[in-house]
């Protein structure tokens, strides 16, 4: 048989699932071919095992959804490339790519941060197609409006809040989930570069300008995702658009003081928080008994500034760690010094907490070698029940702060669990991903109730 050439990208449809269209990224990476799943339910029909799940074929509008069911004929362990492992169940559909039809296995996959809704993995190509990476939709050709029009009866009119999203990044996961979810509860999203925003201060009309000019108004609420290097000029921007009567959904006050670990751990301490022994110096001639006043070597060296693992070292010995501290007081950083937890075997727990609740949790763990639980330096992360004491100090480190969506890190420890810190800006990816909840569609929800809108 002789095989056909598709494109890097090209267009599917499924007539039994009722999907008309859905763009598809052509991967021989991938072995099985999978699809944008959400509500992922097995149910039984007679004697047979099904699947339910609902399916948003259009990237960046949640608002549209397919209710599909299909038969489930096998579940697979997958591991992501972010170390995320997942059961995934699999179902055989007919997909029907430009003129030719034949079946293919698809996984259920939650690919909401992902540019497309379904991938075609090389066993659907097997002995069918031959791939020109530098082409795309060879196939067929749909412009935007066709794939609007096939999708006409499910679209529905914005009448919600007009909601920004203040960050740097438009493409990462987080941000984008954020504003599928928002445009998905019908409100009106923007994003606004941080770096692009500037201020007109004045007491009769301050103004936050976007680039070329516009004037940012009328906006109901923002939504800061601040990066640590931009914590000062981000913060004064929401100290902006408060002053003209947008609500922030952190502040800036509850933002600065999660970045400051040094002032943010005072706070706990002196609210009967229990994080692990930490000291402070300034001088090099009192590092001996800093290292003695938390307990010793081994212990964690922490940069006041660090985020995501980044500025934060292990010490083994005292020598190791007297030559750690010295080098960065030579540098004049500040630092903190903590105790080194080790029943905690490099794992730890990420809360995360929306409106005095918490959401989702997961259990994080370091790759070998590593004692620092880092998804993003290839640690693995799976869903996790917590107790209630760690519930509530999730929930009340989130308060002192002041914080209405926060990412809450608990080791367990044989004092009990203890708070090593909180995140203003919390990813998603990979909580989302190993629990299957909805965070960003929570973070709207709070903007709603705090701001009194009711759906109609």
């Amino acid at each position: 048989m002789e095989k056909e050439l598709i494109g890097s990208q090209e267009w599917c449809s499924f007539e039994s699932l009722n999907i008309p269209s859905v763009k598809a990224r052509i991967d021989s990476g991938a072995k099985t071919s999978s699809i944008q799943s959400t509500n992922i339910k097995k149910f039984k029909k007679g004697k047979e095992s099904w699947v339910s799940f609902d399916v948003n074929p259009i990237q960046d509008n949640l608002s549209i959804v397919l209710h599909c069911e299909a038969k489930i004929i096998d579940v697979r362990i997958v591991k992501s490339s972010s170390g995320i492992t997942d059961k995934r169940y699999v179902i055989k559909e007919t997909v029907r790519i430009g003129d030719s039809s034949f079946d293919i296995e698809l996984t259920l996959a939650n690919r909401d941060g992902m540019d497309f809704r379904m991938l075609l993995g090389r066993e659907a190509m097997k002995d069918r197609f031959i791939v020109d990476p530098s082409r795309r939709f060879l196939k067929s050709q749909l412009t935007d409006e066709e794939v609007e029009k096939k999708y006409s009866h499910l679209i529905h009119e914005k009448s919600g809040l007009s909601i920004g999203l203040l960050a740097t990044d438009k493409s990462l996961y987080s941000n984008k989930r954020i504003i599928e979810a928002g445009k998905a509860r019908g409100h009106e999203m923007f994003f606004y570069n941080i770096q692009q925003c500037y201020m007109r201060l004045d007491t009769v009309t301050p103004e936050v300008r976007y680039r070329g000019g516009s004037i940012i108004q009328d906006l109901d609420a923002i939504i800061p995702r601040i990066r640590p290097s931009m914590t000062f000029y981000g913060c004064a921007l929401l100290r902006q658009f408060e002053s003209i009567g947008t609500y922030c959904l952190n502040s800036d006050t509850s933002i600065s003081q999660s970045r400051d670990k040094l002032f943010s751990s005072q706070l706990f301490s002196g609210n009967d928080i229990q994080i692990p022994i930490t000291g402070f110096a300034k001088s090099p001639l009192d590092t001996k008994d800093l290292i003695n006043m938390v307990g010793g070597a081994p212990l964690v060296i922490k940069l006041l500034q660090s985020a995501q693992g980044k500025g934060v070292v292990s010490a083994e010995t005292n020598k190791a760690a007297e030559s750690v501290i010295n080098a960065f007081k030579s540098l004049q950083a500040n630092i903190l010094v903590q105790e080194f937890i080790k029943e905690a075997a490099g794992k730890d727990l990420r809360c995360f907490v929306v409106n005095g609740k918490v959401v989702a949790s997961i259990e994080r763990s370091a790759p070998k070698g590593e004692f620092r639980s880092n998804i993003h330096m290839g640690g693995t992360a799976k869903k996790v029940k917590i107790t209630v004491e760690e519930r509530r100090l999730a929930v009340k480190a989130a308060k002192i702060l002041n914080l209405t969506v926060a990412g809450v890190d608990i080791i367990r420890s044989n004092k009990g669990p203890l708070l090593l810190e909180v995140n203003s800006s919390p990813g998603l990816e990979g909580i989302e991903t190993a629990t299957g909840k909805d965070i960003a569609n929570e973070m709207i929800i709070a903007i709603e109730k705090k701001l009194k809108y009711k759906r109609l």
